[in-house]
């Protein structure tokens, strides 16, 4: 049962410049299926959820108007309304796959949530309200080092639902400019293609091409992939980027370049046990695999700590445990 709230909450007059999207790195790492309109409409509900926090966890109603949207995303008002009606069936359907730390058992669970407990339209307001699920709502108000965050301006100009979604997968590891090596099945998955683009050819053509130009053409980043190949298919992808120079003026200061050492100078010992802590912070969860338990997470990364290819990935979450790179 839901404590409904009869204050709605606008998300007018808000400078579009200002807005973050903040998600829970288990909800960036997701595997869903969403149209643009119902992401935007996510990312709106998002920033204003953020604004109303207390609120939000009592069950609150969230308002979003077409007016407002239509600022936001440059469109014509009754556009926006339409579509906005359109996505709410969608938005209520709709639901994503995850994985998080339980830091009781210090397993990794893998869990399944809809969106939204409520959602609807008024007309006569030209506004959609909704409620978000119980299981979101903490991956987008109880936020800690295991988070992240980008401006929605960013992604006003993609019109891919696959751009959008590759570029959180991909802005997430921002702090070394180049993901992880991810296999095209868990890709997929991520980008919520069940059925759709099977071919690798159309694959490429259709998603991932599309969505690197989108990428590179309206947001802060150039992106280009490397492929992975096992004999002659193709079985995975590693993803590069850099922040536009004119995007890196606008950080508040923020070095253009990461410094990272070439190689991790580590003993064994420390490798184990750097592993074994690394392997239980909250905010790598979303990376340990289907099925994977704690203690096969904690032997992967070590693995992975003697991979130079791999290490940058870790420096930022290794400082965090007091480990200093020479």
């Amino acid at each position: 049962m839901f404590l409904w709230i009869s204050v709605a909450y606008m998300t007018q007059g808000v400078d579009m410049n200002k807005q973050l999207v903040t998600k829970d790195n288990s909800l960036i790492g997701a595997s869903y299926s969403l149209g643009v309109v119902e992401q935007r409409l996510i990312f709106l509900a998002i920033i204003e959820a953020r604004e109303q926090k207390t609120l939000i966890e009592a069950g609150g109603l969230l308002r979003i108007y077409a007016q407002s949207y239509a600022k936001q995303f440059n469109v014509e008002k009754h556009t926006s309304y339409e579509a906005m009606k359109r996505a709410v069936e969608g938005l209520y359907e709709a639901g994503f796959a995850y994985s998080k730390l339980d830091e009781r058992t210090g397993k990794i669970g893998h869990y399944k949530s809809r969106w939204v407990d409520k959602i609807g339209y008024i007309d006569d307001l030209g506004c959609v309200e909704l409620v978000f699920a119980s299981d979101v709502i903490p991956l987008i108000t109880r936020l800690e080092a295991r988070y992240t965050e980008y401006e929605l301006r960013q992604v006003v100009g993609l019109q891919s639902e696959y751009a959008i979604r590759l570029y959180e997968l991909i802005i997430q590891w921002r702090s070394v400019g180049k993901t992880n090596p991810i296999s095209l099945v868990e890709l997929r998955e991520k980008l919520g293609l069940v059925d759709e683009y099977k071919r690798i050819e159309a694959f490429k053509r259709r998603v991932l091409d599309i969505a690197v130009k989108q990428i590179n053409e309206h947001t802060d980043i150039t992106v280009e992939y490397e492929q992975h190949k096992q004999g002659r298919v193709i079985t995975g992808f590693t993803f590069k980027f850099k922040v536009k120079v004119k995007s890196k003026k606008a950080l508040n200061g923020e070095s253009d370049k990461t410094d990272i050492p070439s190689s991790l100078k580590m003993t064994p010992k420390q490798r184990i046990s750097f592993a074994s802590q690394l392997s239980q912070m909250g905010e790598l969860s979303s990376y340990a695999k289907q099925g994977e338990d704690y203690k096969e997470f904690s032997t992967r990364i070590e693995t992975e700590l003697l991979d130079e290819s791999r290490q940058a990935f870790y420096i930022p979450y290794l400082k965090k445990l007091g480990f200093q790179p020479s």
